[in-house]
């Protein structure tokens, strides 16, 4: 049984900026525990740019962003275990026990003072998406074609059909084309996309792929390999339009219809979780429901940008190392005043979603993702009925993140404050 003041779960983006954060705040005794054979996490199959802009100011690809963390990690000596899968996480009073296996290790039972969730999102697969037909080869996620092409060097197939516009669609998409592919269609279910506008314009506009909205795939044709599909327009209900079917012939299906942050331990140990997000319920300081677990990255929320990863697992580390001295400290949270952001009119869910005034900072970033397109609309924070926030915005869309600042006196100000309401509002 060893012991550790902190051990953070996931070597990607997230848990590398959170165990930096931390190392940095003075905790020394921590480990990365990573399942993977290198640090890194998805970015190491995301070889096209656009990483970076916000951290570093300058367009880095996927590899060349996480190798800047993981030369820090290296030079503050952070220690870490790679090829290890965490099996649970258990809590008996305060401390967590963290039950994980490796090849040199065998069974490991670790003992930590606070952990960090940092385990990323997975995609989702065909068995999720009821598609009729058969099961051929050709059919596969766009993470994993993106990790064929740009880690192992095999090519998916030749004639490509992509269901969903997600960014790494959207991406494959591209990139397909550049290694010689013929990309036929990318259809999205619903009346909008799912990916960054940047993304679209550079992905398909720029290579002249089509994006038909509103569309699915009701067949796929071919029992031993994928040798076309079946397009169909979908009504307001999301069901297929009788009469709208086309056919494309292909030999191969990507899917990219979406991701779900990767929490069965948080749900294991009992960690409260938002049914929007499928991620963690945090507070201000991204501390879930389990004192002492906080959580950051991808397994919170699923984000557009890596840099708002890195900036948020940074906070989750630097909060995590303010519990650790508070515990070595003897001092205990007390019970305080909590404020609950309510989301309607639009937004679907913000993080975080409890507010703890006394442990705020002067101000607080709120992220949240809006439910449909609004254009010319006001993004308005309530509390009780006086407005703290009025922000306008051109284009409002589910793709892109959005964010807000509250500062810690607005929320002061009111005494018996419970609530604060988060909408949208279109302009009158």
């Amino acid at each position: 049984m060893r012991e550790y003041d902190l051990i953070i779960v996931g070597g990607g983006p997230a848990g590398l900026a959170a165990a930096i954060s931390a190392k940095k705040e003075g905790i020394d005794n921590l480990l990365i525990l990573e399942r993977d054979h290198e640090l890194g996490g998805i970015l190491n199959q995301c070889i096209h740019n656009g990483f970076g802009l916000h951290t570093f100011k300058e367009e880095l690809t996927g590899p060349e962003y996480a190798y800047r963390f993981i030369e820090e990690a290296e030079k503050l000596e952070i220690p870490y275990k790679l090829n290890t899968m965490v099996l649970d996480i258990s809590q008996e009073g305060r401390e967590k026990t963290i039950t994980a296996m490796n090849r040199e290790d065998g069974l490991m039972f670790l003992k930590t003072k606070a952990v960090v969730l940092a385990m990323g999102c997975r995609e989702r697969p065909r068995g999720a998406l009821n598609i009729p037909g058969y099961r051929p080869a050709g059919i596969y996620t766009a993470g994993t074609a993106q990790r064929l092409v740009n880690m192992e060097g095999y090519m998916p197939g030749k004639e490509v059909v992509i269901l969903g516009s997600g960014d790494i669609g959207l991406i494959m998409a591209r990139r397909m084309t550049l290694e010689g592919a013929k990309v036929k269609v990318v259809a999205e279910l619903l009346p909008y996309s799912g990916g960054l506008q940047r993304n679209i314009v550079q992905c398909l506009n720029d290579f002249d792929i089509p994006l038909k909205l509103s569309h699915t795939v009701v067949d796929i044709q071919g029992k031993e390999r994928v040798t076309g599909i079946t397009l169909a327009e979908v009504d307001e209900n999301r069901k297929p339009i009788p009469g709208t079917e086309e056919f494309y012939s292909c030999d191969t299906l990507l899917l990219s219809c979406g991701l779900i942050p990767e929490n069965e331990l948080s749900g294991k140990m009992g960690v409260e979780l938002s049914r929007v997000t499928s991620g963690p319920v945090v507070n201000e300081s991204l501390e879930t429901n389990v004192e002492g677990v906080f959580a950051c990255g991808n397994v919170l929320h699923v984000h557009d940008l890596v840099d708002y990863v890195s900036e948020e697992a940074a906070r989750a580390g630097s909060h995590a190392a303010e519990y650790i001295r508070n515990w070595n400290s003897g001092e205990s949270n007390e019970e305080e005043q909590t404020i609950r952001i309510q989301t309607e009119g639009g937004i679907r869910y913000s993080v975080p979603q409890i507010i703890r005034t006394g442990h705020m900072e002067d101000t607080l970033t709120v992220r949240f993702r809006v439910g449909a397109v609004y254009r010319d609309a006001y993004i308005s924070v309530y509390c009780g009925e006086k407005r703290i926030l009025h922000k306008k915005k051109k284009k409002l869309a589910p793709g892109e993140m959005e964010q807000v600042v509250l500062k810690k006196q607005d929320l002061t100000a009111e005494e018996g404050l419970d609530k604060i309401v988060m909408k949208v509002e279109e302009a009158s």
